[in-house]
């Protein structure tokens, strides 16, 4: 049922070329555009309904349907987990949580919008990031001596808690480590400000915190959960043991983040990193469940995550082995995941479905393997073109692919695309039996998009400027933003 489906390498890919411009299978909308690719993992460019028109879509509906002010001004999220109308979906654990903990993410959403509107030279836009992100520095989630971070508020009660069943008895601290990376992302885009300086030092904190407090395992890799002291917890959500404890992806947001911050010679971590990288490629690597109510050992945005983490790590470290590593073992373990044809009536082609146990396609998930697509694209470009184009183009696809599944006026994107009916057909869209769900969480499913979108448009899209205005068009000739 999950067979993966081939991989388009370079010299498959250039004979592909030579087949299609002998059969003048030229793109219409530039005499300079490459030919379509063999049919394999592909999905051709919509221009009625591009790309970046699908990113606009998910944005705008973060921003009119699922935010409200408080009384200081500050935007908060009415709800982790919503309807096509933006109505709060209490009944589910992420309904009535907000903050930026896991699938709350508000964090990295804000980032996601102030960047945007950074591209879009729209200030009102990056004014609504800085108020979502200032809801989280203002209000209670960081503890600003330690470095610690509580994820989740309850909208209902106000009460703060650790995890998204409504708990402190256990977090994620792999979790925690991905809210300190995205506000020091931030902090690197508000350049030399007072509000960049708390965000730096509190990636710094937190970082410090987990390195003193988080025990390490059996195995030498961190734990998927901790108790609020740092020490190791076995258990599941739901109470019993959990299979993936020592053996959860999630853990690879602290390598990130104290790469990160080694690279910006805000902290050296260049020990801890040799070893816990030694520890991940020993064991092959490790790529359980990130998501924390998932029990898998392949899951597909840990292998997204592994290569984009390894790939900063080998050039911190200047390791030529963890890179090769990181292409040949972590990208390369997207490719099983793939999908090549539409299944059981809906537009599954040209995305990633999450792990074998768990088959349902989330958006979140292929947002992140377009994103490590395009780093991959990026890092290979200057010595490889060939194989550049072919990350290039299979990170496009994705987000073709995601594109296709708005739906309603306000420009939801779904959670995830229900292909096999794993979640139940009274969750899904017009209750179809094969289809997409009818819910979504706003700063992460809905908008991730957003992050590799921005990527390939700053990195990797041809721009060209004349008569006052600049246009991005993708490796295939397609045009995708006019600016003036």
């Amino acid at each position: 049922m999950n067979m993966p489906c081939p991989r388009i390498e370079p010299a498959a890919w250039r004979a592909g070329l030579l087949a299609a411009l002998a059969a003048g299978a030229l793109c219409s909308s530039s005499s300079s555009a490459e030919p379509t690719p063999p049919a394999a993992f592909y999905v051709p460019e919509n221009p009625h309904y591009t790309i970046v028109d699908s990113v606009r879509d998910s944005l705008r509906f973060t921003l009119t349907r699922t935010l409200k002010a408080d009384d200081r001004g500050r935007l908060v999220s009415i709800s982790s987990f919503v309807n096509p109308e933006g109505e709060v979906m209490g009944w589910h654990d992420f309904g009535n949580l907000e903050g930026p903990g896991w699938a709350a993410n508000a964090v990295g959403g804000a980032w996601e919008i102030h960047r945007w509107g950074a591209l879009m030279r729209d200030a009102a836009r990056q004014s609504n990031a800085l108020a979502i992100l200032d809801h989280v520095l203002e209000g209670g989630f960081l503890d600003e001596e330690t470095g610690f971070i509580r994820g989740y508020r309850e909208t209902t009660t106000g009460r703060f808690c650790l995890n998204y069943k409504h708990r402190s008895d256990w977090f994620c601290p792999g979790s925690m480590a991905k809210v300190a990376f995205q506000l020091l992302g931030f902090a690197r885009d508000l350049g030399d400000t007072p509000r960049a300086a708390r965000l730096r030092t509190q990636a710094v904190r937190c970082a410090a915190w987990i390195a003193r407090h988080v025990d390490a395992v059996p195995n030498g890799w961190f734990p998927r959960r901790t108790l609020p002291d740092g020490k190791v917890c076995r258990r599941s959500p739901e109470g019993g043991n959990d299979a993936f404890w020592q053996t959860s992806a999630d853990g690879l947001f602290i390598v990130q983040l104290q790469a990160a911050l080694t690279d910006q010679g805000l902290a050296d971590y260049r020990d801890a990193l040799r070893r816990k990288t030694a520890v991940f490629m020993r064991a092959g690597g490790i790529f359980g469940s990130i998501n924390h109510d998932t029990y898998d050992p392949r899951e597909n945005v840990a292998y997204s995550v592994a290569f984009r983490t390894l790939l900063l790590a080998a050039r911190v470290l200047h390791d030529p082995a963890l890179r090769t590593f990181a292409y040949d073992t972590c990208l390369a373990g997207l490719d099983r995941f793939k999908m090549c044809e539409d299944r059981n009536g809906v537009a599954t082609r040209g995305l990633l479905y999450m792990e074998d146990s768990w088959d349902t396609s989330y958006l979140w998930e292929n947002a992140e393997a377009a994103l490590a697509c395009f780093e991959a694209a990026a890092d290979t470009r200057p010595h490889d073109r060939a194989r550049s184009r072919v990350f290039e183009r299979d990170g496009l696809t994705i987000l073709r692919a995601a594109a296709k599944h708005h739906h309603g006026p306000h420009g939801f994107l779904t959670e995830g695309v229900d292909w096999n009916n794993h979640v139940g057909q009274q969750h899904h869209i017009r209750q179809a039996k094969y289809g997409d769900i009818q819910y979504t969480e706003p700063f992460l499913n809905n908008q991730h998009i957003a992050e590799p979108t921005l990527f390939y448009l700053q990195h990797l899209a041809l721009r060209s400027t004349r008569n006052g205005q600049t246009q991005w068009h993708d490796l295939e000739g397609n045009r995708l933003l006019t600016l003036p």
